[in-house]
């Protein structure tokens, strides 16, 4: 009888111990979540405001020289010159780097000013960022260990990627993944979860829009459509890979022959400006939602749109401009596949989500995610062709990422430990 009592002494004390572990992380979750939601959905209603400024004041183009000093000029301020953008968020995370508080304000100012003026780049970069400082200064208030900290940083990663986005689930499984290829971080599931619900809500509440598309067009699965998909997902693997090394390669070639900050990007800002100009219009300024949207809700993309993006966002991001390589990857994707499907008389539209999705998880090698964000913007309707260009994009990506300080821990090819980080050129 003593035994059993003991026995069942210890189950009570490992039921409360766990409880007292699911009470702690779903109070510090719901207020990550309602922090970080809440400075994502300001940051959305300032990055709408500017971007419609934009477009109705195209010529404001002619300025980005000098907003580009001036976000240079912030930086040197506020004396963070080195600034790893996303890498440092996994760095924190790696307990290699520590991300300050500062960041915040800095990424929030600096990414308005490259979208309000043309610059060619994401949005979630700098979600990412806000919500990975956040995370960080919310685990020093509540005096986390390391550990604990990290966590937290992933609670504000899932929340403002869930407000940019507007995919919940695919948040939530983002903050685990992206850090280390193989290997998930579960010990931040529950706290992710609960961070991204409330950051949903709060989207949801002040009506914060994301992607949404349904293909209705699409053939049945069969020898020949699954063909020309695994030849598409094979050439966005390839498109992934050019992107990743363009941006890295550029921003070497910055490093080395313009060393100096201001140069650099007044230098760059010209380019742009150029490049603009020839094109006549604004589809290559911020984000490119609209193209993204064109090309998978009516199948109209023009044939160098892709290239033209990755050279833009390369000029923008390497020059010393701030946003993210996300949202340019799925209009790199998403032009590059609706080309494909008019050249191969396959559903455009069709062809369009799958190079979406197919470039995000060859440039993040992030393959759940890239199923999941599928999921949550398409639906269920063509599934079957996401998960295979999906998987197929992320072999034939090999070791190549867009985030140097993340790690690739087991190997794409074998069940064998690595333990290496991402390749960039």
């Amino acid at each position: 009888m003593s035994k059993k009592l003991t026995l069942i002494k210890f189950y009570m004390k490992r039921i409360y111990t766990n409880l007292l572990r699911l009470l702690k992380w779903i109070v510090f979750s719901v207020i990550t979540g309602a922090v970080v939601g809440a400075v994502s959905i300001l940051f959305m209603y300032c990055f709408n405001w500017v971007t419609d400024f934009r477009k109705e004041h195209i010529w404001i183009i002619f300025f980005l020289p000098v907003a580009g000093v001036i976000i240079v000029f912030l930086y040197s301020a506020f004396k963070y010159k080195n600034d790893k953008g996303t890498n440092l968020v996994l760095s924190t995370i790696h307990s290699e780097a520590e991300i300050p508080f500062k960041m915040a304000p800095l990424i929030f100012i600096s990414t308005l000013i490259t979208h309000c003026f043309g610059g060619s780049s994401g949005r979630e970069g700098a979600a990412l960022q806000l919500g990975g400082s956040i995370g960080n200064f919310l685990g020093k208030i509540f005096r986390f260990d390391d550990k604990d900290k990290r966590v937290v940083i992933m609670c504000g990663m899932a929340a403002a990627f869930t407000v940019v986005f507007g995919t919940p689930i695919a948040a939530v499984i983002f903050a685990m993944e992206v850090v280390s290829v193989g290997v998930m971080y579960y010990a931040a599931l529950v706290p992710c979860v609960f961070a991204s619900i409330v950051a949903y809500e709060a989207k949801i509440h002040y009506d914060i829009e994301g992607f949404s598309f349904f293909i209705d067009n699409a053939p049945d699965i069969g020898i020949i459509s699954v063909s020309e998909i695994v030849l598409l997902a094979v050439l966005c693997a390839f498109v992934s890979v050019i992107f990743i090394i363009t941006l890295h390669s550029l921003g070497d070639f910055y490093r080395d022959k313009l060393k100096n900050p201001y140069v650099r990007i007044i230098v760059s800002s010209a380019f742009i400006i150029i490049i603009n100009l020839i094109v006549g219009n604004d589809d290559y300024m911020g984000a490119g939602g609209e193209v993204i949207t064109r090309a998978v809700a009516s199948g109209n993309a023009r044939p160098e749109a892709f290239a033209l993006k990755i050279i833009l966002t390369a000029l923008t991001l390497e020059a010393g401009f701030k946003g993210g390589e996300i949202v340019p990857s799925f209009f790199i994707g998403a032009t590059f596949g609706c080309v494909f499907g008019q050249l191969f008389g396959i559903s455009p539209q069709l062809c369009a989500g799958v190079g979406m999705m197919a470039v995000f998880c060859g440039v993040t090698n992030c393959p759940i995610t890239s199923m999941f964000i599928a999921y949550e913007i398409f639906g269920f309707n063509c599934i079957g062709y996401f998960v295979i260009a999906i998987s197929v994009s992320y072999l034939m990506s090999g070791y190549y990422g867009l985030y140097h300080d993340q790690t690739i821990v087991y190997s794409k090819y074998k069940t064998e430990y690595i333990n290496r980080k991402a390749r960039n050129k």
